[in-house]
């Protein structure tokens, strides 16, 4: 079983920058790999960046070079470091959890836990 807690949301002006968190508790030993993902009113649930216990990473191409994400794997807690925002960034954020494959994928289907989420509103 994998219960994740996001953290970090909020309101910021076109520019600036978040740092998202997302607390991990993993109750066995699992292959796995985390992501971010997020959701604006009346949109698809998108993948923003994912990360891989081999390492790998994947960023959607409009978040290259603008957001970041890490993984501690001391503390179990996965990070978006999101800089230079936009209004279109507006939206709710979600950490995933993928057992079974360290590989990172933007899939969404793929990731089997998911959190509450944590709300990011960009203003222009």
């Amino acid at each position: 079983q994998v219960q994740l807690q996001e953290s970090g949301g909020g309101s910021v002006q076109a520019g600036g920058s978040l740092r998202l968190s997302c607390a991990a508790s993993f109750t066995t030993y699992y292959t796995y790999a985390m992501g971010w993902f997020r959701q604006a009113p009346g949109k698809e649930r998108e993948g923003v960046a994912s990360i891989g216990r081999d390492g790998s990473t994947a960023y959607a191409d409009s978040e290259k070079g603008r957001f970041t994400i890490s993984w501690d794997s001391g503390k179990s807690t996965l990070y978006l470091q999101m800089n230079t925002l936009k209004p279109e960034d507006t939206a709710m954020y979600y950490c995933a959890a993928r057992v079974g494959s360290s590989v990172a994928t933007l899939r969404a289907f793929l990731y089997n836990y998911w959190g509450q989420g944590t709300q990011v509103t960009v203003s222009s």
